[in-house]
């Protein structure tokens, strides 16, 4: 069998349909209606990627996707009704990987999945932990800590903590960090990239009193092992 898939959600004609098709193309289902449910098979590991609705019974999705990423890292797929900017940006902020509107084409979230399922393949093949200084990386546990004590990071923060410490002395250029981190063509007039710098900044360097994220004026960010 292909990847294997946790379908959650509770429309059960629309999990059946899916698990249909997503079997036909060789993926592994398994599917939940619930939440909670969900979230405990979420949280078992045993899963490439998840595809998790937003309203669901006793617990949802937004809440299962918060529990989820304090341990894991595995790609997810927010299904919903919902197309408003603020749910989205929820999800995104969360650590949703990607996020889809009902109804959709099932082409449209085949293609979904295998470009989220290609994106998390390289970090399975890279070190599963990244350091620098005292401040460690933990790809597989999605943690990160200084000097052993744990750091409470965001999914975009832990991303570009990642990206940095992936490119360890190289200097690193706020268009490569927009289209790697966030996935989209760098905006000259945005200052995303400043503005994450300095909650990273905020919670590492100025907390612990250490000198890791260097400013290279005009160019970028580099860490540097020092």
């Amino acid at each position: 069998m292909g990847a294997k898939i946790l379908l959650i959600e509770d429309e059960e004609k629309l999990a059946r349909f899916v698990e249909l098709e997503l079997t036909y193309e060789g993926y592994e289902v398994t599917k939940a209606y619930n939440g909670r449910t969900g979230g405990e098979l979420a949280q078992s590991g045993r899963f490439d990627l998840i595809l998790l609705d937003i309203m669901l019974p006793e617990l949802n999705g937004m809440e299962v996707l918060r529990r989820l990423r304090r341990a894991s890292s595995v790609p997810v797929i927010m299904l919903t009704a919902r197309d408003g900017v603020t749910d989205k940006v929820a999800g995104l902020d969360l650590g949703a990987d990607d996020y889809i509107t009902k109804p959709f084409a099932i082409e449209e979230l085949l293609a979904r999945i295998r470009t989220a399922l290609r994106k998390s393949a390289p970090a399975a093949r890279e070190n599963e932990v990244l350091s620098a200084q005292n401040v460690s990386l933990d790809l597989k546990r999605h943690t990160v800590t200084v000097g052993g004590q744990a750091v409470e990071l965001t999914k975009r923060e832990f991303d570009l903590l990642h990206y940095l410490l992936k490119n360890k002395g190289i200097v690193v250029t706020r268009e490569s960090l927009m289209e790697n981190v966030w996935d989209f063509d760098f905006d000259g007039g945005t200052n995303a990239v400043d503005v994450y710098i300095r909650f990273l900044r905020g919670k590492l360097d100025e907390a612990f009193d250490i000198k890791l994220i260097h400013t290279v004026r005009g160019v970028g960010y580099v860490i540097k092992d020092e």
